[in-house]
């Protein structure tokens, strides 16, 4: 695994260990980053279930302005921590230990962009992408763009205050874009 391109491009990150964490596959960051070249530069990110830190890191290395990673498992912590100082992006990245909903909870609003990568099997994704639309949780700005990846045969719905901006499916895998209402 490793950064695609910009200031930290081609440096490895270290992996989780065990089965846990599914991190997004190479192909499907490419895919990803590629629809995003345009929306990132600047811009505030938000790595929910951050996991390795591998998409927050691509937004760092690619310029944007600052980067927040959460996830509550401890090692997934650790090993964002140890990336973001391999890739030597710290200096504008803050990682939070600490559970998804209680960091929605109480976020204020302002985000770019907000990627939503939960454990499939959880019903958090549909959750997570409600509760960040939602008046009094609002934390997606103005322009801001939800990135959802999620098991090819789920078809989610958008969130209020939202379009469907694309999906795009990469074998069992599909990754949603939504948009702010109003921003294209």
């Amino acid at each position: 695994m490793r950064v695609i391109t910009g200031s930290a491009g081609g440096r490895r990150l270290l992996e989780l260990e065990g089965l846990e964490t599914r991190p997004t596959t190479g192909r499907v960051k490419e895919g990803v980053f590629s629809a995003l070249q345009f929306d990132i530069e600047g811009r505030r990110v938000l790595d929910l279930f951050a996991g390795t830190g591998q998409m927050g890191i691509e937004c760092l290395s690619r310029g944007a302005a600052s980067a927040v990673f959460v996830d509550q498992r401890k090692d997934a912590f650790e090993v964002v921590k140890k990336n973001l100082a391999l890739t030597d992006l710290q200096d504008r990245a803050q990682v939070v230990c600490g559970n998804a909903r209680d960091f929605v909870a109480r976020a204020c609003g302002g985000f770019d962009l907000v990627f939503l990568d939960p454990p499939y099997a959880s019903g958090l994704l549909e959750e997570m992408l409600e509760r960040i639309t939602a008046p009094g949780f609002d934390i997606l700005g103005p322009y801001g763009i939800i990135v959802a990846e999620h098991p090819a045969d789920r078809r989610l719905a958008v969130p209020a205050g939202c379009r469907l901006r694309k999906t795009y499916r990469y074998g069992k895998i599909a990754v949603t874009l939504f948009r702010r209402e109003g921003n294209e």
